[in-house]
């Protein structure tokens, strides 16, 4: 039962306040924290709200961006130089959802939710990652798929811009708008004389975590960026998910279905 909420003015206070109380989870948007509280199931008593922690913005410098942890994905959409992300923002949730919906909460939001972890990780970003003392840079990755220890806090995430045009998104759903994920995919895909020369490649709803295809992408590089290298190289997702269950789609389906979607996302066909 919900005790204490936190209010901490600075990264500082905020870090004082989990030491403070040591069960306490934090809380940026809400999106996913509140509703566990009003359906009762909550294991915590107390919550530290990052909302006046100082953690927002977006900034685009000599080619990389560096995002604020509590800033929102409708802030993101509103940036220009991130253009190329509104389709993916656009598939997450509703309008209201991302005006809290914040960039650190969805890397820690339960699959098949956490569309823009896929983003992060097929665009190689980065998390900072603070436990008060000390910093340090984390894969994104690695952040969703260990979490973080007691104490710590994502302060923001960074990325290369990518090429013009190399950006690749795809989500399958049971409904256009609003769905959870069956398969997410996201990728940046650089090519030269028809060949693969860089490409990576991050899925949703098809493992505990957003992940990384790791297999894909070593399958795909170097080769011809067509339909037949793009379809046997998606084949190889089955080694990189594992996925589960749920009330959009069993996880037979969804093993069977990640390749057509890798090369719907890839090719557009």
């Amino acid at each position: 039962m919900l005790q204490a909420i936190a209010t901490p003015g600075s990264l500082a206070e905020a870090h004082a306040a989990l030491s403070r109380l040591p069960d306490a989870r934090l809380l940026a948007g809400g999106t996913a924290l509140v509703p566990v509280l009003n359906y009762g199931t909550d294991d915590f008593t107390s919550l530290v709200s990052l909302r006046h922690v100082g953690l927002t913005g977006v900034n685009v410098k000599d080619g990389v961006v560096t995002i604020g942890a509590a800033t929102t994905l409708a802030e993101l959409e509103d940036e220009r130089a991130l253009a190329f992300l509104r389709a993916a923002l656009d598939a997450i949730a509703s309008p209201t959802i991302r005006n809290m919906a914040t960039v650190g909460g969805n890397l820690f939001v339960k699959q098949p939710y956490g569309d823009f972890a896929a983003c992060l990780i097929a665009l190689g970003a980065s998390a900072m990652v603070s436990n008060g003392t000390t910093a340090r840079v984390e894969a994104i990755e690695t952040v969703v798929s260990s979490g973080l220890k007691q104490g710590e806090i994502v302060t923001h995430v960074s990325f290369p811009l990518p090429e013009a045009g190399s950006f690749k998104f795809a989500k399958a759903g049971r409904k256009a708008l609003n769905a959870a994920a069956i398969v997410t995919v996201a990728a940046v895909v650089e090519t030269a004389a028809g060949r693969v020369t860089r490409v990576s490649i991050g899925l949703g709803g098809v493992a505990k975590s957003a992940v990384r295809a790791a297999s894909v992408e070593k399958a795909l590089s170097g080769n011809s960026f067509d339909r037949v290298s793009v379809e046997r190289a998606a084949k190889e997702a089955t080694r990189d998910i594992d996925p589960s269950d749920d009330a959009y789609a069993s996880a037979w389906y969804r093993a069977r279905v990640a390749p057509v979607h890798i090369r719907r996302a890839l090719i557009g066909e």
